[in-house]
This record gives structure tokens, C-alpha cells and sequence, in this order.
């Protein structure tokens, strides 16, 4: 309904292409590969929408991390690519969670969607990047069996346990795979190593059996000191030869997804569909959050790095509507906008809306190059 009262073909026309199906995956994973830095990671995290009613396909309830509980509406798996050089993500497809086969939990639904499009994914990267819900074997195993490199977090009381690299006992018998359970408090730092150490912080990192896992994964270990008491979170890697300052920055790239679901949730009407079919809502979502990427390619990777600041979609949409405005008066006015007094003013009132000091910034750059 918004499209037809800024575009032009009626509400019908659009609502019969939303029907259509469209490979967002390809075009997304495209639009990466020609701007995107190289160092890169999948990312995987289910978002919330907000829905009333009962006859929506895929409704019910659904896990809302804002709110900390479930709610009732829908839910989508969204992957994206994280830039780890230039610290955003961009979409590449967002997959409504209905249909689960039977006898099918959560996770090995959410690992199916990836696995149904592991040869694009593999394309952009084989690292993928979960939070700690997902640090499970259901999840992770078959993606490792499918040649991804898993990063995630692990509970804080995780059952682990060294590997032991001492002379095996001749004769019969298996040989012996582990040497004891792992006591955070009291590491041995001579199986895990102390990578780092600076005020209210200590970083061990080894290689260890993970119980829960049933496989050897590379732990790091994050120990943050506060109010005189020590906490620790667990970060891993299945890929036991990655480096442990890339685990953790990767995890910590992997939040920039939820941006992506921010801005489509605030700008570009991620939560707005009104529709009742599942293929006019696997449009809806993707369109949203492409329409995210395309904003992001458009006014923000053009500008050099040094210069460019933090992304904001408040901005892209300050201008597009500055222009909307601006072109309606142009037009119904008869203004002429080529003049060099009108271009100077039509100028500034397309970045009417900026922050002053970026306003004011980007004005002296026009000048400059005019």
C-alpha cells in the first residue's frame, strides 16, 4: 500500500510481485562478491516478527529476544555475510520458519535452511558465526560434516576435557584419548595456554574435547574480572588450527546481523507485511533486508574508509525523501534546479535532516568539487 502511494502502479500490481519468486541468495551473494572486503563469515540468527491473528502460514510462537520471552507471531532464519574488514554485515536470505518436518526440533530445522544452501554460502565463506543457543551437536555436527568451520560460544559450565599427548600402554585396548576434566578455576597452563593478560583480563586457549560437542574443538577461554569477582565465557572453533584472536573477532562481528534486522525493522518495513501467503512474505522479508544492502553499497562503500563513519539508514532515507520532495516542487513550480544559485540551495535542502557537523561536512566537500 506504501508503494503505491510513492510509485507507480497500483496496490494490486505489487501485490501479485510479491507472489513472484526471486533468488535473493544469488543476487545478495553477487552484490558481496563485488563489494565486500575479502575476510569473511556467514552468519545465522533467527529474528522475531510481530504478528496478530490466526490464519497467517507459519504463525505462532516464537522466541523474542527484546522482549525475553515468546510471543505469538513469526519467526525468520536470516544469514548474512559478515565484512570483517569493513565491520558491518550484508543480507543474503532470510527463510520463515514454517513446515518442520515431523519429529524435527528447532535446531535441525535452522541447520537444514543452511545445509538447502550450502553451495552459495560456500561461495562467500565456510566459517559460520551462531550464538551460544546453537552450540549444540544437532547443529553443529552436520555442518562440520559438511566442511563449515563452526564458531560459537559455550555455556560456562561446559563438560570438557584435556587431550592427552602422553605415551600410550602397550597391548590391548584403546588408546587413551583424554587426561581429566577441565577446572576453569584451575587451569593447567601447560595443556592451556595463557595467550594474553592485561588488567581484569586473562585469555587461555588450547585444544580440547568438548562432551556436549563430542568432537575436538579450539577453546578460548575469556576470564573479565569485576567488583573483585573472576566470570568467564567459553568461545570455540571446530576448525582446531584457526587462531584464537580470530574466534573471538569473529564472534564479535557476528552481532552485526542484528543491525541488519534493526534497520530493516525500522526503515524499511521488515514488520509491516499485511500479507496471507508464504511466498508474498518470503518476498516481503528479503526485499526488506536487500533493500538494507543496496542503501549500504549506494552511500556508504562509496565513501573512503577513513571518511565514512558508521552506517546509518537514517540518513539514506533522509535523502531519498528530501529528493521526493524537492522533485515534486521542481516540477509542479516550473524551478528551474540547474541554475547555480538553485543547485546550491537544492543542495542543502537534500541534506536537510543530517546531523550539523555532517551536514556541514559534506557541503564543504560539494563546494570543493564544484
Amino acid at each position: 500500500m506504501q508503494f503505491e502511494r510513492f510509485g507507480k502502479y497500483d496496490e494490486q500490481t505489487y501485490r501479485n510481485q510479491f507472489e513472484k519468486k526471486f533468488s535473493f541468495l544469488e543476487f545478495n551473494k553477487i552484490m558481496v562478491q563485488q563489494h565486500a572486503g575479502e575476510d569473511l563469515a556467514i552468519a545465522f540468527d533467527p529474528s522475531y516478527i510481530s504478528k496478530s491473528g490466526k490464519k497467517t502460514p507459519g504463525v505462532g510462537y516464537f522466541w523474542s529476544g527484546v522482549a525475553g520471552q515468546a510471543k505469538w507471531g513469526l519467526e525468520i532464519g536470516g544469514l548474512a555475510a559478515v565484512d570483517m574488514d569493513n565491520h558491518t554485515a550484508f543480507h543474503l536470505d532470510a527463510v520463515q520458519t514454517i513446515d518442520l518436518k515431523e519429529d524435527e526440533t528447532l535446531l535441525k530445522y535452522y541447520g537444514r535452511v543452511i545445509l538447502e544452501r550450502k553451495e552459495a554460502l560456500k561461495e562467500v565463506s565456510k566459517i559460520l558465526l551462531a550464538d551460544a543457543y546453537f552450540s549444540k551437536i544437532t547443529f553443529v555436527d552436520p555442518l562440520v560434516a559438511e566442511g563449515f568451520a563452526v564458531i560459537s560460544r559455550l555455556r560456562s559450565d561446559a563438560d570438557l576435557k584435556y587431550l592427552y599427548k602422553g605415551a600410550q600402554k602397550k597391548g590391548r585396548g584403546r588408546p587413551k584419548k583424554h587426561d581429566g576434566k577441565i577446572n576453569i578455576k584451575e587451569l593447567d597452563e601447560d595443556k592451556i595456554k595463557k595467550v594474553s593478560e592485561v588488567e581484569d583480563e586473562k585469555i587461555h586457549s588450547g585444544i580440547v574435547f568438548s562432551k556436549s560437542l563430542k568432537m575436538n574443538i579450539r577453546l578460548v577461554i575469556v576470564k573479565t574480572k569485576r567488583k573483585d569477582k573472576w566470570s568467564h565465557k567459553l568461545y570455540f572453533s571446530t576448525d582446531t588450527e584457526m587462531d584464537w584472536e580470530k574466534i573471538l573477532t569473529y564472534y564479535k562481528g557476528r552481532f552485526q546481523i542484528e543491525f541488519l534486522y534493526r534497520d530493516g525493522k525500522q526503515f524499511t518495513g521488515l514488520d509491516d507485511c499485511q500479507a496471507r501467503s508464504a511466498n508474498k512474505f518470503d518476498f516481503h522479508f528479503n526485499t526488506s533486508l536487500t533493500s538494507v544492502n543496496l542503501i549500504k553499497v549506494a552511500h556508504w562503500m562509496t565513501v573512503p574508509k577513513n571518511e565514512r563513519g558508521s552506517f546509518s539508514m537514517a540518513d539514506a532515507k533522509s535523502i531519498y525523501h528530501n529528493e521526493l520532495q524537492i522533485n515534486r516542487f521542481v516540477r509542479k513550480f516550473g524551478i528551474n534546479p540547474y541554475t547555480k544559485k538553485n543547485k546550491h540551495k537544492i543542495r542543502q535542502l537534500t541534506y536537510y535532516g543530517w546531523v550539523h557537523d555532517k551536514m556541514h561536512k559534506r557541503e564543504k566537500k560539494i563546494k570543493l568539487a564544484t
